[in-house]
């Protein structure tokens, strides 16, 4: 790279939970620099999966982040360019990325849902990733599959 690397800016913990992890969340999930509406949406979300859940010793909060935790990827394959041909290579994921590949899923899946509300499709999504089922658990299997299918390139890991 020509210029350093770019510092990381400080989050602010959100104003009900006092959490950082939740205000990074809302920030995938706001559109339009709606930030109040976002946590509108995330806190609606978390209310109505307060409402739906079976397990009554887990707050709404902590079914969120089993279901975060449910979601984040291991590996992933990136492509590789090996004398003219081109290989899918499997690779360890940092932390950060982890998080952020696991919000990101969560909340596309949770859009491409059939509910009525944003808050009713997150908290959908939410119930189904704690449980182990939903896309987005489905999109973390299907790229540990692939990372699976193609162990046998990992010698050419850069």
């Amino acid at each position: 790279m020509r210029k350093r690397q770019a510092k990381k800016r400080p989050l602010l913990p959100d104003p009900k939970f006092n959490d950082q992890l939740v205000t990074r969340f809302v920030n995938n999930l706001m559109w339009d620099g709606k930030k109040s509406t976002a946590f509108k949406v995330f806190y609606d979300a978390l209310d109505i999966v307060e409402s739906k859940k079976q397990d009554e010793e887990k707050t709404s909060l902590e079914m969120w982040k089993d279901a975060l935790t449910n979601v984040m990827p291991h590996v992933e394959v990136r492509s590789r360019r090996v004398g003219g041909a081109t290989f899918q290579i499997p690779m360890q994921i940092r932390p950060d990325r982890k998080i952020s590949m696991a919000m990101k899923w969560m909340i596309l899946y949770a859009r491409r849902r059939n509910e009525k509300s944003m808050a009713g499709k997150l908290a959908s999504e939410i119930l189904a990733a704690a449980k182990e089922e939903g896309a987005a658990v489905k999109k973390r299997m299907d790229t540990h599959k692939m990372a699976e299918a193609n162990k046998a390139f990992s010698h050419f890991r850069f």
